[in-house]
């Protein structure tokens, strides 16, 4: 029989641990990510979900406070204690009646509160409030994070754009400097010619070198974010930046049932129900405790064996118990719970306000920034434009090599605002991601 329990539970076991894992993965609306294409930005995010130490901090949070519910839980309960021990004492002798001097006792004491007007089960009720508002502030933990890695992925591909045309400048100015060095050797450049080849050389320079560090910053924050080491920052995959996104499109409005379940709002509700139980428990302080205690004690001091009924003590008491006179403590404790509820109260209004704000702003920018990219791109298709009569004349032999370069220079310094306007777009996806509560 004990084998087939042991079976049974593990089998339980086994089948609940994948849904606890299933359920974490829901606060982050993986489907979501899916729709930007991109494996690694998928894979990461699963990552961090599982290995991310914060998260775990989090959660542990969480059990924390359900374990706080199961003490409340045991405090409606029953409670037996036992003492076993030895007494030794001289005791008078009457009559022919004598008591042992040596003797052992064993004790048992139950004791139990009845709940006649649901004080205590109003306590678990509110440390149950407390637990699914700790669940909210978890879930609200794991899209910042979501958040926060797809940001940063982001600006990684961003950059790993930028060094690609960057490192096409670099390579230019160096030819234009050659050139103009050339030039200057034989009396036809100036040379604050000279000295301004080798400037815009030295500025692209130090710009491929900053767009390196940002990159490599990034990249440690990704690898602590998912949980791995810094060191292995190199070994970190990625997609390509002009393949992300391509076929997902952000809604044009939201939803106000989406707004008002975000996990803030929905922890500021919980801890106002909270409050309003905690105001209820306060109220139910001002009547009699009703307790309910019993004893029975075996001992070796009277006549009899030891558990014999002869030979025990045994005693039940049933008693409403009521505070005459407290200092004024209940009620400034009621008071208190009183103005506590007004704070959340007020709180849960203004956490109402941000999270419209939040949406509404997150809206405006990522149409703003989208309409400011699709501006871009069509300047960037005219500059592209110019660099092909560049090129044209340059083939008929009006235009040098030098013009070209010059005019590819252009053409990828536009590229890179593109790319900038791009990224600032996408991260406004991101935003609205993170203020929609992940319901996008």
């Amino acid at each position: 029989m004990a084998k087939k329990v042991f079976i049974v539970l593990f089998v339980l076991c086994i089948a609940m641990s994948p849904v606890m894992a299933e359920s974490k993965l829901d606060y982050v609306n993986l489907d979501f990510w899916q729709r930007f294409g991109d494996d690694y930005l998928y894979c990461y995010i699963k990552h961090s979900v599982e290995f991310n130490h914060e998260l775990k901090k989090a959660s542990l949070k969480v059990e924390e406070y359900r374990q706080k519910v199961k003490v409340s839980l045991g405090k409606e309960l029953p409670s037996l204690m036992t003492a076993p021990a030895y007494l030794g004492a001289q005791v008078p002798k009457i009559d022919n009646f004598e008591l042992d001097t040596n003797a052992f006792i064993l004790p048992f004491l139950a004791n139990y509160e009845a709940d006649f007007l649901l004080k205590n089960r109003d306590k678990t009720r509110s440390e149950k409030k407390n637990y699914e508002a700790e669940k909210f502030r978890e879930k609200a933990v794991y899209i910042a994070l979501a958040s926060d890695v797809a940001s940063a992925y982001i600006n990684i591909i961003k950059f790993d754009r930028l060094i690609e045309i960057q490192e096409k400048i670099v390579k230019n100015n160096q030819s234009l400097y050659e050139k103009t060095k050339l030039r200057f050797d034989n009396g036809i450049s100036s040379q604050t010619d000279l000295n301004n080849a080798q400037k815009n050389m030295i500025d692209a320079e130090n710009e491929l070198i900053e767009y390196d560090n940002g990159r490599q910053n990034l990249l440690y924050e990704l690898a602590v974010m998912t949980g791995e080491c810094p060191q292995c920052v190199e070994n970190m995959k990625r997609g390509k930046f002009d393949n992300f996104s391509k076929k997902y499109t952000p809604p044009d409005c939201i939803e106000s049932d989406v707004i008002f379940s975000r996990p803030d709002v929905m922890e500021c509700e919980k801890k106002l129900e909270k409050a309003k139980i905690d105001i209820r428990v306060a109220k139910k302080e001002f009547f009699p405790r009703f307790n309910i205690t019993g004893v029975w004690i075996f001992n070796t001091i009277s006549p009899g064996t030891f558990f014999s009924w002869e030979s025990s003590l045994a005693s039940i008491m049933a008693a409403a118990v009521t505070d005459i006179f407290a200092g004024g403590r209940k009620i400034a404790n009621l008071r208190i719970k009183k103005a506590v509820f007004e704070q959340l109260f007020e709180d849960y209004k203004q956490t109402d306000l941000i999270a419209v704000k939040e949406v509404n702003s997150s809206l405006y920018m990522m149409k703003n920034d989208n309409r400011n990219y699709l501006n871009v791109k069509r300047k960037n298709e005219f500059e592209n434009t110019n660099l092909n009569l560049i090129n044209v004349s340059y083939n008929e032999g009006t235009l040098s090599q030098m013009d070209v370069m010059q005019g590819q220079n252009k053409f990828y310094e536009i590229n890179k605002v593109l790319v900038n306007r791009r990224s600032a777009y996408l991260v406004d996806i991101i935003t609205l991601y993170k203020a929609c509560g992940a319901k996008l």
